[in-house]
């Protein structure tokens, strides 16, 4: 069965069969064993760019989401600073990491792309994505960008464990 077309939703048990079949690492019950229930939270789930850009602050009633790393923060608490017309609202609605690492609100900065970033612009990038986006606001999901190839179909190459600061028990 072929994947979504390029820019094509992704149905969310699709997506949840997906993030687990690439997420060896979480916990399962063992034969004989009651597997003890799952923890509730908002669902995770995949965002394409498209669906990202409904979070971007402009609706009253809308959550805020922005992602860093291509993972998706619901920065909703942080109104006053990326609501409609606050300081940080350019990036909202869109993966900013680079935005993030250069601590940039040039149109030219906000988007996923670290291609050519310095060593001092990833440490800052780490930094923030730890300190602030992690520590302060919850994950909502991930970008579509970073678990699927642009043609829709799993990336065989992402493993969870080998990514910077990528902590399944904090991030599921």
């Amino acid at each position: 069965m072929a994947g979504p077309a390029p820019g094509g939703r992704l149905r969310p048990l699709a997506a949840l069969t997906l993030v687990l079949a690439l997420a060896p690492g979480l916990p399962t019950a063992r034969a004989g064993q009651t597997p003890r229930p799952a923890e509730r939270g908002p669902p995770v789930r995949l965002f394409t760019e498209e669906e990202l850009a409904r979070y971007g602050g402009e609706e009253e009633d809308q959550p805020i989401y922005l992602a860093v790393k291509g993972v998706v923060f619901d920065v909703t608490s942080g109104k006053e600073f990326y609501g409609r017309g606050a300081p940080y609202n350019a990036l909202t609605g869109k993966d900013s990491t680079r935005g993030v690492a250069k601590m940039s609100l040039d149109p030219a900065d906000l988007t996923h792309d670290t291609t050519g970033l310095t060593a001092k612009e990833l440490e800052a990038l780490d930094d923030i994505f730890t300190k602030v986006y992690k520590a302060k606001y919850p994950i909502v999901g991930y970008t579509a960008r970073r678990i699927l190839n642009e043609d829709g179909s799993p990336n065989l190459d992402f493993k969870p464990e080998d990514q910077p600061h990528f902590d399944i028990k904090d991030e599921f």
